[in-house]
């Protein structure tokens, strides 16, 4: 009794029942199901609100209290390398999935006659997705203002200076820097009161989505989002599978440890909500603070691997929908292009759909009123696109901190297979001795 008491109040039990309850609920009362999106809106609007606080001071902390600032230059350079190659491959990995499968083969598409209504807020959001706009929105306009939208890679930028000033202040920065760290655990304690609100919103986002489009409304595109999942899970399970095992651990069990986090990503089609309670997850498993904090937040805007598979993959289904043949030099040129344009969309709304925009306003190989047959399906592949993108910047996460030696290993094994730690002994690495491990909420 006990037992099964202890499950029915586990996050994940609760997270589990209401995705369920929100397919049902969307499929037999759609028009109240879509008045339910606010749940999941509100849920969304919460997690976000915390994620620069705790980007901000896990970075800091993390930076401040290493004993060797030029590991942070070997860090970046890897985690740079590693993002761009699993980002070609997953490329690669759509653009194989497309052509194999050809869900846009015998649509024959008539470009002229879509509708492109409902189309202008992606292209002109992909229209300010230059190269050189997206670097220069890393820089806030002040200081404070890196907090105001809640972006990642502003309050990064503002959390490395800081944690390399007060590691430079010595025993002056002390004082702050242990106001800090406790500011770190009442924001990561803010965090749990909010994730227990995570059924509700994980509910309502599926209760509207089903709700909204339906269950069997899919029609002849169910090809293409069948495609889009077998894509997304050979790169899971072949790939990030087989570096972890590379690497001496279980993607598997890290995938069940993580299962909460993935089933609320499940439910709103987002990975920020699960930021702040990744950070916490991946150092409980014996990663560094100063690794995690850097790798983790970076990955969220340069590692989106979901993001990739589908810009591949949508853009020659819309060509062969349209009945149009693209040369190997087009599509090599495309996915030259798709490589900037995956990492331009973070931070904006409906980032998959606004990339694929921003590429297709680019090459004009691909006509952009084909965006038309994506608009009504997209809500069903960013759950893909998303579940993809976080188990990548697990994987890449755990396997930077150890290449670092920033990684209790026996802590992480124990860990994965649901043992109790011995002790929590240190990474053998002297740049992320003073680091610390966080409790698991």
């Amino acid at each position: 009794m006990g037992d099964a008491m202890k499950v029915v109040k586990s996050l994940y039990f609760q997270i589990i029942c209401a995705v369920l309850l929100g397919v049902v609920v969307g499929h037999f009362w759609s028009q109240q199901a879509i008045a339910l999106k606010p749940l999941g809106d509100a849920f969304i609007k919460l997690i976000k609100m915390m994620i620069a606080p705790v980007v901000f001071c896990t970075i800091v902390t993390g930076i401040a209290g290493m004993s060797d600032k030029r590991s942070l230059g070997r860090l970046l350079s890897k985690t740079m390398l590693l993002f761009l190659a699993l980002t070609v491959i997953s490329l690669i990995i759509g653009l194989v999935s497309v052509y194999l499968f050809k869900p846009g083969a015998g649509m024959n598409i008539d470009p002229t006659q879509l509708s492109t209504q409902g189309l202008s807020q992606y292209t002109e959001s992909a229209a300010k997705l230059s190269v050189v706009d997206f670097f220069m929105h890393i820089i806030p306009d002040t200081f404070i203002g890196a907090f105001n939208k809640g972006e990642v890679l502003p309050v990064l930028f503002i959390a490395v200076l800081c944690g390399f000033a007060l590691s430079s202040l010595g025993e002056r920065g002390k004082p702050v820097l242990e106001v800090l760290e406790s500011a770190s655990h009442m924001v990561f304690k803010i965090f749990s009161y909010l994730m227990r609100f995570a059924p509700i919103g994980a509910f309502g986002a599926l209760a509207f989505t089903v709700g909204q489009y339906g269950i069997t409304s899919l029609g002849s595109l169910a090809k293409l989002i069948m495609t889009l999942y077998i894509a997304c899970a050979f790169f899971v399970f072949v790939v990030l599978g087989s570096i972890c095992r590379a690497h001496g651990f279980s993607l598997w069990k890290l995938l069940r440890y993580l299962r909460e986090e993935f089933l609320v990503v499940l439910g709103t089609s987002s990975t920020e909500p699960v930021m702040p309670r990744m950070l916490e997850k991946l150092q409980a498993l014996g990663c560094k603070k100063g690794v995690v904090g850097l790798v983790l937040p970076t990955g969220y805007s340069f590692n989106l691997d979901g993001t990739a598979i589908y810009l591949s993959l949508a853009a020659i289904f819309i060509a062969q929908a349209c009945n149009i043949d693209l040369t190997l030099t087009q599509v090599i040129s495309m996915l030259a292009i798709m490589l900037l344009s995956s990492k331009g969309a973070a931070g904006v709304t409906g980032s998959g759909f606004v990339a694929l925009a921003s590429t297709l306003t680019v090459i004009h190989d691909i006509p952009l009123a084909g965006l038309a047959l994506l608009i009504g399906i997209d809500r069903f592949m960013s759950e893909a696109r998303a579940l993809t993108s976080l188990a990548s910047n697990a994987v890449a996460t755990v396997v930077i901190s150890l290449s670092e030696n920033a990684c209790d290993r026996e802590l992480l094994l124990r860990t994965l297979d649901g043992k109790p730690a011995l002790t929590q002994t240190p990474a053998t690495d002297s740049a992320w001795d003073d680091t610390k491990v966080a409790k698991h909420i």
